[in-house]
C-alpha cells in the first residue's frame, strides 16, 4: 500500500512518521515552497505527547519547549481562583509541553526526513483536486509560486492534511458555507519576558464581558538575562471583524489593549508585556459545523481539514495527532483501503465532533465564566466563599473527559 499525504503540518508529518514506521509507503506534498518554523505558541496535552512519545520524540521536544507545571486561573483583578497541575505534575505518565508551533513542526520534519529521506517530502506543490477509481486515487497539483500545472501523482489512498483551507475538503463539501464565528476576536503575540509564577505556568485571566487573556512560556533561557519567549492570546467579544481566516493578519494594540489596560498584577504586568511583543497577529475565533462525512472511497480528511475547531483548549493539534494513530491502525487491519478509511472515519468523526461542540458550549476556561457569574464581577475575599474546590475540579475535569485526556481514559488506553 502507498499513501499520498497532502500537507506537511502537524497532522501530515505525524501521519507520515506513523505510516513509515508501520511499513506503509507514503509521500508528503506541501504547498509552501520552503518549510520554515512559523507560527506562535501551542500546547501538547498528555494524550498528544503520549502519541509522540511512541514515535520517540520526547527528548527532542523537551529540548525546544517548556514542560508545563500548572494551569492557573485568575480573575481580572489578579486574584487566584484555581490551579490544575499539568502533565506529569498532575499524575499523568506523559508531560504537557508548551511549544512554538514552528519548533514542533521542525521536530516532526527532522524525524520524518531521518526515517523516510528528503525525497519523501515535496514542497511547492499546491493540491487543486483529487480523482479516484476502483484501484487508486490521483492527486492533482499546481506550482504554488507560478500557479502552473504540475504532474499528478497516484496512490492507493489520498489523505488531506492541508488545514482549514483544504481544497479537498472544498471538493467534497462545495456548499459548506462560511466559517461559524464565535463572537470572539483574538489577538496573539510572543514577547521576550522574564519568567512569572513557577516559570512554567499557563494562566487564564479575565471575565467574559470584556476580555480574557491566556499566557504561557514556550521557550526557556532565550538570552543572557534568562528571559523566556512568552506566548499570549487576548480574546474580546465583538462583531465579526474580518471575513477571512488568516493566521498572518497583522493586529493592532489599540484594538484590544484598552480592555486590559489595568491588568497589572504583582506577578505579571499584562499590558506592558503585550506592548513589548515582537509581532501581533489578529484572528477571528471561528470553526465549522461537524461534517456529515469526511471523504469518500479512497480519499479522506485529517486534522483541521476534517474538524476545524475553535482555537482554545489546546486541542486542534492534539486531535490531529490522535487521527494519525486511528488511521494508521485501520490501514494495518488487513481490510481493503476503502473499508479502512470508513473505519477510521467511524471512529474519529464522532469523537472530534464532540470536541468541536464542547469548545462552543463549555470551553476550558468555563471556571472563569462561573466565578464571574457568582461574584458579579467584583473582587472576593476568599474563593472558598464563592465556589467550592469540588465544583472547580468538576468544571475542569469535564472538559478533559470530552477532549480525551482525562486520567481514566489514558490509563485504559495503556
Amino acid at each position: 500500500m502507498n499513501v499520498i499525504i497532502v500537507g506537511a503540518g502537524i497532522g501530515g508529518l505525524t501521519l507520515g512518521l506513523r505510516l513509515h514506521r508501520a511499513g506503509i509507503a507514503c509521500r508528503i506534498y506541501e504547498a509552501a515552497p520552503e518549510l520554515k518554523p512559523l507560527g506562535v505558541g501551542i500546547n501538547l496535552l498528555p494524550h498528544a505527547t503520549r502519541e509522540l512519545a511512541e514515535l520517540g520524540l520526547l527528548p527532542a521536544l523537551e529540548r525546544v519547549s517548556v514542560t508545563t507545571r500548572e494551569i492557573a486561573y485568575f480573575n481580572r483583578f489578579g486574584q487566584f481562583i484555581y490551579s490544575d497541575p499539568s502533565g506529569r505534575y498532575g499524575g499523568y505518565d506523559w508531560p504537557q509541553f508548551s511549544i512554538h508551533r514552528g519548533d514542533l513542526q521542525m521536530v516532526l520534519l527532522d524525524a520524518f526526513i531521518e526515517c523516510a529521506g528528503r525525497k519523501a517530502i515535496i514542497t511547492g506543490h499546491r493540491c487543486v483536486g483529487v480523482e479516484q477509481d476502483a484501484t487508486g486515487a490521483t492527486a492533482h497539483f499546481e506550482s504554488t509560486l507560478a500557479r502552473a500545472p504540475l504532474p499528478s501523482y497516484r496512490a492507493d489512498i489520498v489523505v488531506a492534511c492541508d488545514g482549514i483551507h483544504s481544497m479537498i475538503r472544498k471538493q467534497f463539501h462545495p456548499d459548506e458555507g462560511q466559517p461559524r464565528y464565535s463572537g470572539l476576536n483574538m489577538w496573539r503575540g510572543v514577547t521576550r519576558w522574564k519568567p512569572f509564577l513557577t516559570g512554567a505556568s499557563m494562566v487564564r485571566i479575565g471575565w467574559p464581558e470584556a476580555a480574557k487573556v491566556l499566557v504561557y512560556p514556550i521557550r526557556d533561557n532565550i538570552d543572557a538575562e534568562g528571559r523566556q519567549l512568552i506566548n499570549w492570546v487576548c480574546s474580546i467579544e465583538q462583531e465579526m471583524p474580518i471575513a477571512q481566516r488568516d493566521w498572518n493578519r497583522q493586529g493592532r494594540l489599540d484594538d484590544f489593549l484598552p480592555a486590559i489596560a489595568d491588568w497589572t498584577f504583582p506577578w505579571l504586568d499584562v499590558p506592558t508585556m503585550c506592548r513589548a511583543a515582537d509581532q501581533i497577529l489578529e484572528y477571528p475565533m471561528v470553526d465549522q459545523d461537524p461534517l456529515p462525512f469526511w471523504g469518500d472511497g479512497r480519499v479522506t480528511l485529517l486534522g483541521d481539514a476534517a474538524h476545524p475547531m475553535l482555537p482554545r483548549g489546546a486541542n486542534g493539534g492534539a486531535q490531529a495527532i490522535l487521527d494519525c494513530r486511528a488511521l494508521t491502525q485501520t490501514l494495518l487491519s488487513g481490510v481493503d483501503p476503502v473499508a479502512a478509511l470508513k473505519a477510521y472515519e467511524a471512529e474519529r468523526r464522532p469523537a472530534t465532533a464532540r470536541v468541536v461542540l464542547r469548545n462552543r458550549e463549555a470551553p476550558p476556561d468555563a471556571i472563569l465564566e462561573e466565578v464571574y457569574r457568582r461574584t458579579g464581577d467584583k473582587p472576593f475575599t476568599r474563593i472558598e466563599d464563592v465556589i467550592s474546590a469540588d465544583e472547580l475540579a468538576a468544571l475542569n475535569d469535564g472538559y478533559k473527559r470530552v477532549a480525551g485526556f482525562d486520567h481514566e481514559r489514558l490509563r485504559a488506553a495503556g
